[in-house]
């Protein structure tokens, strides 16, 4: 295998880690989804990604005990080069309650709630490099609120964050396009995007090579697309795609896992791409990315795969938490 030069670096992402239902396809539904369970495991997680030379980690308030377990292990920890990163706008409702019926997180972009969440979150710092706006939406109104940017843009000041948006939907390039315009005393209030991108998923391409030739930084999450990059009789849809995963992952004697990272790192060369494992297993595997380089004819094999983000977000919504 080649040794990649790419400055893409391998993050991981606690949304799995720190509540016991996620939307993912999930192989294993015999854990222990106990919080004393959950928390024994995050911490292994982290340790071991740690010691693999994982340096971003990225929570969030809405990721149940999520931003709780990043608190308490870099409090033990105290690595002096882990960066971390955090969210505002969604409480996690579901209270460890397994099967929750309703929504298990609630979108909130007010000012209420930002100053509710930064009073928790701050205590990450000196360590708290990236603080975002979690799910930014036409809907909620986040980039119209001005109460709510100008309370963004005094933290920034205050603390020297990068202040940054997260992205979900079909929209994600227009709300992108629109965030970069918001400046506050002439000066552009978000330094970060964080947006879900992978095989299937490739509708923001053009527009975060244009945030990248600026100076901001792209952290991508979802590179799996919560799981669908794993064949599965449920999506016959991918059956093409499928081929062409396992041949690669034979090509380069990796999973599936490494080879849509590696698409991410390769095709795009972001700052970051989030490893969303569960477990020490999954990460080794997420991290064996690292380790090789797509040719030419792989990247425009994989490139072929994408799909209609209006297909591939409405088939998102339609998963299970589990």
């Amino acid at each position: 295998m080649i040794k990649t030069t790419s400055t893409t670096k391998i993050g991981l992402g606690l949304a799995a880690l720190g509540r016991p239902e996620y939307i993912n396809i999930r192989s294993d539904k015999d854990i222990d989804k106990t919080e004393d369970a959950f928390k024994i495991t995050a911490f292994s997680v982290l340790d071991e990604a740690y010691k693999r030379g994982v340096r971003y980690f990225d929570t969030a308030p809405s990721y149940g005990k999520g931003e709780a377990f990043l608190q308490e292990w870099h409090a033990q920890t105290q690595h002096k080069d882990a960066v971390l990163g955090t969210k505002w706008g969604y409480t996690y409702v579901a209270n460890w309650e397994l099967g929750y019926s309703g929504k298990h997180e609630i979108k909130e972009h007010s000012l209420e709630k930002l100053v509710e969440q930064w009073q928790v979150s701050k205590a990450m710092l000196p360590s708290l490099k990236y603080y975002q706006v979690h799910s930014a939406t036409f809907d909620s109104g986040i980039l119209e609120n001005q109460a709510v940017l100008k309370e963004l843009f005094r933290i920034k000041e205050a603390t020297g964050l990068h202040i940054g948006i997260s992205t979900s939907g079909e929209n994600q390039a227009a709300i992108i396009e629109e965030a970069l315009k918001i400046e506050i005393n002439g000066i552009s209030l978000f330094d970060s995007f964080q947006v879900s991108y992978n095989v299937f998923e490739q509708s923001t391409f053009e527009v975060l090579k244009a945030v990248m030739n600026n100076g901001k930084t792209v952290i991508i999450k979802e590179a799996l697309a919560n799981g669908r990059v794993f064949e599965s009789e449920q999506f016959p849809q991918y059956k093409e795609a499928y081929v062409v995963l396992k041949e690669l992952s034979e090509k380069y004697n990796v999973e599936v896992d490494a080879i849509a990272l590696r698409f991410v790192m390769d095709h795009l060369q972001p700052d970051y791409v989030l490893s969303g494992a569960s477990n020490i297993e999954q990460l080794k595997a997420n991290l064996k990315a690292n380790d090789f380089q797509l040719d030419a004819e792989d990247l425009q094999n994989l490139n072929t795969l994408a799909v209609k983000p209006s297909f591939y977000w409405e088939e998102r919504s339609a998963l299970d938490w589990n």
